[in-house]
């Protein structure tokens, strides 16, 4: 059955764009590790609870580039998880190919933009031109969907 619906190229090509934006988002995790890890900048107790009281001291602490990457990851959970709800609906209701790769194309590109923009505090309004543009994308996916299945 998965394999018949595979089959629609609209279905195919969002389940490819969702997937590469998961995936982005899943590897802020390791990311902000990364980050902690480098930084030494840890925020539970157990983190530290090897260490002498001296470096708990020192490493129990919020650090400005780990809270820039935990604000990064939160800002992905809240854009690509409506992109792949409302994105599951738009592709559901038929749109063109060319339509639907340009919005998953745009969006995906948005929020790696977005990610390079934040990590790397690129000035203003790079960030806010990535949002903006992938919240556009979704809220034009939910627009077409709406408008195909409206029912008043």
């Amino acid at each position: 059955m998965l394999a018949d619906l595979m089959q629609d190229e609209v279905l195919r090509a969002f389940s490819s764009y969702a997937l590469i934006v998961i995936l982005k988002v899943m590897m802020m995790a390791p990311l902000t590790a990364y980050y902690r890890f480098t930084r030494g900048a840890f925020a539970n107790e157990e983190d530290v609870a090897l260490k002498s009281a001296e470096e708990k001291k020192k490493q129990l602490r919020t650090d400005r580039d780990v809270e820039r990457v935990r604000r990064c990851h939160l800002n992905d959970l809240e854009n690509v998880v409506p992109f792949v709800l409302v994105g599951l609906f738009y592709t559901l209701s038929g749109p063109e190919l060319s339509a639907a790769l340009l919005h998953f194309r745009i969006f995906t590109a948005s929020r790696v933009f977005h990610t390079i923009s934040y990590i790397g505090a690129l000035p203003q309004p790079c960030r806010a031109l990535s949002f903006l543009l992938g919240l556009l994308v979704t809220v034009s996916m939910a627009y077409h969907a709406l408008s195909q299945v409206l029912v008043i």
